[in-house]
């Protein structure tokens, strides 16, 4: 039977009324001066992420509310209240300040989802101390090359992750002063050069008086890979906590009351964004799960811990929907009521499939690092198109624009008022979490707008409704179950083998992950082709970089397509993998 299109909402789906009811006023009345009215702020008129985040509700009647509840398989349950909270976030900023850590210093986070990552993360925000969370699943390359380019000046992990993956790497991050370790087994860790962080924090006071962070004072460097080069470090300032309430409240509509679930990883902007301040600034009560996706245990979590609002990746749908209905089914979920995805395109069974089989579609969203909060959402009360992004935000200006010829290195563009016209998805600028620039790279920055518009790089369409649709990346990004890979990045570990003269990876379409990463490689002279040397690559990519990163499959050329000046043609390489159109091939190597 064929689905309608349109999926359309009426009160009985409403379980409590939405935040965002009357979309057009709510837009024209928007202001962002009353958004940061409706937060607290600094002695002074300062702001600060995690005083808004923690200690403005552990000083009032949430003081015993738990802000963060923490479940693991052979584990009891770990609730840390927003007074707890707000102590042991005093202790660290007060360790940072007694190792003599100061404003605007950088920490790197790289740990499982267990306490001490947020409050790690939230103690370095009170002291001023930008921070950077690092998916603990990197290779040990992807997280040294990080903490160069962004000049971490403290690490905060665990042993067996330093042991393992950094230990031997300290010598490439020459700014790392220090690096505190948590013990895995409880107990304090003796790894030469660091220091045991349990015994640090319970040398120190749990009183600390915020750092008089400023709103455009550097906060958050979340990296991100492009196409070439090595991966961008994107700053975000403290004025990003409005955006952050803002799309809680609109996007998630957070309800004081709700129970909440983010299943990205802290390591990711989603995981930070979402999964840290943005539930905390609302006061509600957030799941984190220790362990990795089982499906049986995610139904009967959503069940048991009452989660009313969730909010996870269409690799997760993907997989959830693969375990079949009777999965779902087998739990009731009477207090869910609102379903989010983000990540990468929703396609429309799955947002089906949620109405099915949780009794409530899938709201996809749209945004990216460096806008620093969703931009564009399907919200409680409207009318879902299944494979939509949705329409704008209150306070977010969206346009689609085509490119007209530069003057100088400036991009100039135009403006697409005509509805289902192909272009690019361009932003007014000026919403507070847009990201502050490319660390050490001004010039990259700059090509990201074109007058008063940043420029996606995502290609997309709005209808006469003004719902949005993604079409796909304007360049070769690689979006793997959520994560964005520069093929720079893996290719730069392929070539260390001896064998491999040169390489290029691209996505390949993959019904879980969205996209695989596909990697080819060209051999030295000397080099046979055979199955054990394909899987040694893989075994060097899988070691270096991690399994979210390392390609899933290697193939061999003899020759990999070029342009006369030198440069891989990816592009052409993805077109014969899937049997497009090879599209201008004027620039073309001879013979390629």
């Amino acid at each position: 039977m064929e689905r309608p299109t349109i999926i359309r909402k009426t009160d009985s789906d409403l379980r409590v009324p939405p935040n965002l009811d009357n979309y057009e006023a709510q837009r024209r009345s928007f202001r962002w001066d009353n958004e940061r009215r409706a937060l607290q702020g600094l002695p002074g008129g300062g702001l600060n992420i995690a005083f808004e985040a923690v200690d403005r509700h552990a000083a009032g009647p949430l003081q015993d509310r738990s802000a963060l509840r923490f479940v693991a398989r052979n584990a009891p349950a770990l609730d840390l209240s927003y007074g707890e909270l707000a102590l042991q976030t005093s202790r660290f900023a007060n360790v940072l300040r007694e190792l003599g850590v100061a404003k605007g210093e950088h920490l790197f986070v790289l740990m499982g989802r267990i306490p001490e990552l947020y409050i790690a993360v939230l103690g370095a925000l009170k002291a001023g101390v930008v921070v950077t969370p690092l998916f603990s699943a990197f290779g040990p390359e992807p997280i040294a090359t990080r903490i160069k380019l962004g000049e971490g000046t403290v690490l905060v992990t665990s042993d067996a992750l330093y042991r393992r993956k950094l230990a031997q790497w300290r010598e490439q991050m020459p700014t790392l002063r220090h690096v505190l370790l948590i013990g895995e087994d409880g107990g304090p860790t003796h790894e030469a050069a660091t220091r045991d962080l349990a015994t640090c924090m319970a040398a120190v006071s749990d009183t600390f008086h915020i750092e008089q962070t400023a709103a455009e004072d550097p906060a958050l460097l979340h990296f991100t890979s492009g196409t070439t080069g090595t991966p961008k470090g994107a700053l975000h300032v403290h004025a990003a906590v409005m955006m952050h309430h803002a799309s809680g409240r609109y996007a998630l509509d957070l309800h004081p009351n709700d129970r909440y679930w983010c299943t990205a990883d802290p390591g990711w902007v989603t995981g930070t964004s979402y999964g840290i301040i943005a539930p905390l600034l609302h006061g509600v009560s957030s799941l984190v799960d220790r362990e990795e996706f089982d499906a049986e245990r995610w139904y009967a979590l959503l069940a048991s811990e009452r989660i009313s609002v969730w909010y996870t990746a269409p690799t997760a749908i993907r997989m959830l929907m693969k375990s079949g209905l009777e999965a779902a089914r087998r739990h009731a979920y009477p207090d869910l009521r609102f379903i989010a995805s983000v990540g990468e395109p929703l396609n429309p069974e799955a947002v089906w499939w949620g109405k099915e089989a949780l009794g409530l579609p899938i709201h996809d969203n749209w945004w990216q690092t460096e806008t620093g909060g969703i931009m564009i959402a399907n919200t409680p009360a409207f009318d879902i198109k299944p494979g939509s992004m949705g329409r704008p935000l209150p306070g977010i200006d969206a346009c689609i624009v085509e490119h007209l010829e530069a003057e100088g290195e400036a991009p100039r563009v135009r403006i697409i008022s005509e509805p289902n016209i192909e272009g690019e998805l361009a932003l007014r600028a000026g919403w507070p979490s847009m990201f502050r620039g490319y660390l050490h790279n001004e010039a990259r920055y700059r090509k990201c707008f074109a007058g008063e518009f940043y420029l996606s790089g995502d290609l997309a369409r709005r209808d006469a409704d003004g719902y949005y649709w993604f079409v796909g990346r304007a360049d070769d990004v690689i979006k793997s179950a959520g994560h964005l890979i520069g093929p720079f990045e893996v290719e730069s570990v392929l070539m260390e083998h001896a064998a491999v003269a040169e390489a290029a990876a691209i996505g390949k379409p993959d019904p879980v992950l969205g996209e695989m990463v596909k990697a080819f490689v060209s051999l030295r002279t000397g080099f046979a082709w055979s199955e054990t040397l394909r899987l040694e690559i893989l075994a060097l990519a899988r070691k270096r970089l991690g399994a979210a990163i390392a390609p899933k499959e290697i193939a061999f050329l003899p020759s990999l397509p070029r342009t006369r000046s030198g440069k891989i043609m990816r592009r052409l390489l993805k077109a014969r993998e899937l049997g497009l159109p090879e599209g201008d091939t004027s620039t073309l190597e001879a013979g390629a």
